[in-house]
């Protein structure tokens, strides 16, 4: 703040109130001091020049300062105070600090007080300006403290915390891997000293993570190997969905394009790959930092400085447009998300939900409770068309709030804090409860692995969720080659077609109907057996859907229709059958009839699409071959489908 700016430090005999030589001799040398910052060794020769002289305004305005620089703001106060009874006109930025010291201490009535004086007082544009900030600031605050968010963060345990600061939590889709940043001693043993007896210099950042045992609770921490973690500083980090990709912050390496930049890696059948600087576009010779990966697998959310932003630190986003030879995703041109989001402030540690919709951000901008507070916004047709909401007291105070995390199904918040007395030392993890006004859209997941039907072998496949009524993709996202596992999130307030694909094998589909609360608290677990490429091998064309008792295709077929052209296509020197089925409603001929025009419907959709006939059958099955019981509606519905057969 230096509350000494607008006039100077005034070190001139001539210039100063006082006319005793002694109080003069004695402010210099608390100058001295306080200019090298040794602001405890400042305290006793200004308080002795006012001893000399109880009318020296400027000894009194610089210990003012003194406490300022030291966040004793009740001590600061009293001088101030001094300085504007004094003379109320000598330094009048006085009342603009009075009434920042006064929101320090939450005295937000006082604070008010102090800035409208100030703003009498001034004709400066800007410092205008900047009071009106803190005037807004001081009513939100005040308004907050009053009807206080109801949270109770817990500390995560001695098995994820230690003496050392942790922060920068990551958490997988499913809540089962946390990864996050540590700051530890640089060749020693971990909770060898209490972080208190730190040395920067000493230290660096590491990964470690977690994973949740059975009873669901956090294991024993591990730090991750090299080549993630170096002998450099990695962190701010962010997990996809099913915690295959990692994108990182690292700063000062040789690959690096300007001061921080964004890295990538990916898991292993041994561990975590080399890391891979992203390059341009997104990383650029300023500062880039803060990733948050969508569920979606295609947007990149960070933090930068670059030009052509709103202020000092914007939040930007950047989509993936493919991968390069190594594995790692390039990016197109970032995009700044707008005035909404951004201010002539600082905005840092985005987070975009799984839901891909709600964003939380720290942001010095917007009206707070101090620094940066902790925001929500959330979009409309991938725009931020509202200003964001702050998540409030508790959540929020007077310090620096970021690094926030919110769990897919939407009802719980990782966060790192040093406030609390439940601590283990530095920084600790916390978690809480989100209220129901602060949380995201919930999002549930199906996960589980893919094999091949016949040796088992696990299969990396690649996965696309459509939303059936548009045909727009949701997520796009890949199994792993040497685990076969994958992790897909499922948004709420939609119908989703899964798909699942590789070169040389038939394709799965699935169909998702996410339409209640219960459905997002109801995660799938799916092992997927693809069928390879063999005359007589079959697949139900899951998300194929007709009009009751009607061979008239419905529109949200269109999807599976598409890749079903996109396969034959790909695979053309294949010829396939298509098979009708029904329930067991209606008599057997009426079943056969119908069974067999709703194949020969999708069997002139290919040929109108340009697959030649003679690479295409259709056969009405009707009721034969029931795959569920007909006993139920569910089971019906299984049962009325379509299915495809190789036969050439």
């Amino acid at each position: 703040m230096a509350l000494l700016m607008g006039v100077g430090i005034v070190t001139d005999a001539q210039k100063l109130s006082t006319s005793s030589k002694k109080a003069e001799n004695l402010y210099k040398k608390g100058l001295s001091f306080y200019q090298s910052h040794n602001y405890d060794l400042a305290k006793e020769p200004l308080s002795q020049a006012i001893k000399k002289d109880n009318s020296f305004v400027e000894a009194y305005l610089l210990l003012s300062e003194v406490y300022f620089e030291q966040e004793n703001y009740r001590n600061q106060i009293d001088y101030l105070q001094k300085v504007v009874e004094l003379d109320s006109t000598f330094f009048v930025y006085s009342y603009y600090s009075l009434g920042v010291a006064h929101f320090q201490l939450d005295e937000f009535d006082e604070s008010v007080q102090y800035f409208r004086a100030y703003l009498t007082k001034t004709n400066n544009t800007q410092s205008k300006q900047k009071a009106n900030d803190w005037l807004t600031k001081a009513k939100f605050a005040k308004e907050a403290m009053e009807k206080p968010r109801h949270i109770t963060p817990v500390n995560l345990g001695g098995k994820i915390n230690s003496y050392y600061s942790e922060y920068w939590p990551s958490i997988t889709a499913d809540e089962q891997t946390l990864v996050y940043t540590v700051l530890v001693e640089r060749d020693s043993v971990l909770n060898k000293k209490p972080y208190a007896n730190a040395m920067a210099n000493h230290f660096h950042e590491d990964f470690f993570s977690s994973v949740k045992n059975s009873q669901g609770e956090w294991e024993e921490r591990i730090q991750l190997d090299a080549p993630l973690n170096s002998a450099s500083n990695e962190g701010a980090q962010t997990l996809s969905s099913d915690g295959n990709w990692m994108f990182f912050t690292a700063c000062g390496r040789s690959d690096s394009k300007g001061s921080c930049d964004i890295y990538f890696s990916y898991r292993t059948a041994t561990g975590w790959s080399s890391p891979k600087n992203i390059g341009s576009p997104v990383n650029s010779p300023f500062w880039e930092s803060q990733p948050s990966f969508s569920s979606d697998g295609r947007t990149l959310y960070f933090s930068s400085n670059r030009s052509g932003g709103k202020g000092a630190n914007d939040i930007w986003r950047a989509t993936v447009m493919g991968l390069d030879a190594s594995g790692t995703p390039f990016f197109g041109s970032p995009e700044n998300l707008g005035d909404n989001i951004n201010t002539a402030s600082n905005e840092v540690s985005p987070f975009i939900h799984p839901d891909n919709s709600t964003l939380y951000f720290a942001s010095e901008g917007w009206p707070g409770m101090g620094k940066a507070d902790l925001f929500m916004s959330r979009m409309t047709n991938g725009v931020f068309v509202e200003p964001p909401v702050n998540l409030g007291f508790p959540i929020n105070t007077a310090a620096d709030e970021v690094g926030l995390v919110v769990t897919a199904n939407g009802s719980k918040a990782y966060f790192s804090s040093d406030g609390y007395e439940e601590s283990f030392g530095g920084r600790d993890i916390y978690s809480f409860d989100i209220p129901e006004e602060i949380r995201p859209l919930p999002v549930s997941y199906v996960k589980g692995r893919v094999y091949d039907s016949h040796t088992r072998e696990k299969l990396k496949a690649a996965f696309e969720l459509k939303d059936i009524n548009n045909g727009k993709m949701v997520v796009e996202a890949m199994s792993t080659d040497f685990s076969g596992d994958f992790l897909v999130c499922l948004p709420m307030g939609g119908s989703y077609a899964l798909n699942v694909s590789k070169k040389g094998y038939l394709f799965y589909s699935d169909f998702f109907k996410m339409d209640s609360l219960s459905s997002a608290a109801d995660p799938q677990i799916l092992d997927i057996y693809l069928k390879p490429l063999r005359v007589g091998e079959q697949i139900v064309l899951n998300n194929i859907f007709f009009e009751t008792d009607s061979y008239q295709l419905r529109d949200e077929s269109e999807v599976e229709l598409k890749k079903l052209l996109q396969f034959l296509n790909e695979n053309d020197q294949l010829k396939i059958q298509l098979l009708g089925y029904t329930d067991n409603v209606g008599s057997p001929d009426y079943n056969q009839k119908l069974s067999m025009q709703r194949a020969h419907e999708v069997y002139q959709y290919l040929i109108k699409k340009g697959i030649a006939a003679n690479r295409l059958a259709f056969k009405g099955e009707g009721m034969n071959d029931p795959i569920a019981s007909n006993e139920t509606e569910a089971g019906r519905a299984k049962n009325r489908r379509t299915e495809l057969k190789i036969i050439e």
